[in-house]
């Protein structure tokens, strides 16, 4: 067994869907297909008589073999039940020592060979690629964890779709935690694609998570993050490194509903209050992460109060800019509260399927989306003093 497949047994289970040796997407049945076709062959020249030779037609049959199923050996054996089938129908035509009967022969004998090939080459591609996604998914889950249902006062639940088709990761990020000044999350978004968009998202989640934990201003952690994203990107050589720059917002709520916000270049948070859904537009941001010298990221921290049950919506501007045919964008301030029944992960959900609907294809770029519902337990409610900073109430 190789390496990767013993990690899958042990970590992650079977890989996700058809294994080595079955049909694939088809199903089962789709096995008899080639025997349907060639009883129709034999069906057709028994019709026909022996004024018209349809023995040529048997070349489909292996070659048909060969779509329907993963099983490499399979085309080889259907090969060799239509070879008895043409010889069959060559002596019932008394065509054994014709030419057509011989280039049939042949043809047959190419068409399963090369549909035993390219169901080995399939099955290998198939195989790297499972092994590709396996690393894929570790890779993910190391970088961007999986967010626990509560944390602290809030209920918490993430949705990510890289845009890559078979892609597990790409340029956004999130993350949340529970420190000592309260649950701070992140959501942020790297200038591209690639490696080189995983590399800054890792450098900017690491700085996050030990920041939110060490620094008691959410502006303080802002600087950090601008620190360390200048750092790594001195330190990665990946094509176009002196033009990428990251977005993002931070958020902390304390345990009595205080919520604090820093935006860098983000889209604005969404407010669901009830029905009501309201931008947390911010009097004064500050540009991108990587624009500005780290000594001169200075950002403003907002405040605003919530209330139990209050949701507060972050997300990348893959969901705003998801396009339908037309070219309209998908208006998520006006489609939140349909979608915004139950726990968080179901609201996340929908939202996801109507992304999707309106746009009619896969979405062509990164899209993550966090929801915080502030929903403390009587006993994590207390007073916690405010952090020394300026301090300003949202519009």
């Amino acid at each position: 067994m190789s390496a990767t497949g013993w990690i899958r047994e042990r970590f992650t289970g079977p890989t996700p869907g058809p294994a080595p040796g079955t049909t694939g997407t088809w199903p089962r049945t789709a096995l008899t297909l080639p025997y349907i076709g060639m009883a129709l062959i034999v069906l057709l020249d028994y019709v026909s008589g022996t004024e018209v030779t349809v023995e040529p037609a048997l070349t489909a049959v292996p070659a048909l073999a060969a779509v329907v199923s993963r099983r490499t050996w399979y085309p080889l054996a259907i090969g060799l039940c239509t070879e008895a089938v043409a010889f069959l129908m060559a002596f019932r035509g008394d065509a054994l020592g014709q030419s057509v009967h011989a280039a049939s022969v042949v043809a047959i004998v190419l068409v399963a060979a090369i549909g035993w090939v390219s169901a080995t080459l399939r099955l290998r591609q198939e195989r790297a690629l499972a092994d590709a996604q396996l690393v894929a998914s570790i890779a993910r889950r190391v970088l961007l964890r999986p967010v626990p249902e509560r944390v602290g006062t809030v209920r918490a639940a993430v949705h990510y779709e890289a845009a890559a088709a078979h892609a597990r990761i790409g340029g956004d990020l999130y993350e949340v935690v529970n420190t000592r000044h309260g649950v701070r999350a992140v959501v942020g978004d790297v200038r591209g694609k690639g490696l080189g968009a995983v590399e800054t998202a890792a450098a900017v989640l690491g700085a996050f998570r030990e920041a939110a934990h060490q620094e008691p201003a959410l502006d303080r952690v802002a600087g950090w993050l601008a620190v360390s994203l200048d750092r790594a990107l001195h330190e990665n050589d990946h094509p176009g490194v002196e033009e990428e720059f990251v977005t993002l917002v931070l958020i902390g709520v304390a345990p009595d509903g205080t919520a604090q916000i820093v935006n860098c270049g983000h889209p604005s948070p969404l407010l669901l209050r009830g029905a009501e859904v309201r931008p947390l537009e911010l009097a004064e941001t500050v540009p991108p992460l990587g624009v500005l010298d780290p000594a001169d990221v200075r950002p403003p921290v907002h405040r605003t109060a919530l209330l139990p049950g209050d949701r507060v919506l972050l997300f990348t501007d893959g969901v705003i800019e998801a396009r339908d045919r037309s070219g309209a964008f998908y208006p998520l301030a006006e489609r939140l509260p349909h979608c915004a029944d139950g726990r968080p992960a179901d609201v996340l959900l929908r939202l996801h399927e109507d992304v999707v609907r309106h746009v009619g294809r896969q979405l062509g770029d990164d899209a993550a989306m966090l929801l915080l519902q502030y929903d403390p337990q009587p006993a994590q409610i207390a007073h916690v003093p405010h952090q020394n900073g300026a301090l300003s109430h949202l519009n």
